[in-house]
């Protein structure tokens, strides 16, 4: 997966691992087509049981051109 290296883009990423080091979630955000969005959605369900990993989709929303921006969030307690 490239990254882009755009300010905001780092800036973002720079964010996410600190939150998750000071609060013990770990967080991805994805900007997908909306049935890409749900693939995703139900990969990480799949691979990160809530009952294990207390799973969850930590907000999302639809964009101008129909794409969702969703950010997922899980514990890394059972890894």
């Amino acid at each position: 997966m490239g990254f882009s290296r755009q300010p905001r883009d780092i800036a973002r990423r720079l964010g996410e691992k600190s939150r998750a080091r000071s609060d013990g979630w770990r967080r991805e955000t994805f900007t997908l087509p909306r049935t890409d969005a749900r693939a995703k959605a139900r990969e990480w369900f799949d691979r990160y049981p809530k009952a294990a990993y207390m799973t969850e989709i930590e907000f999302w929303r639809e964009l101008e051109d129909g794409r969702i921006e969703f950010v997922m969030r899980r514990l890394p307690s059972a890894d």
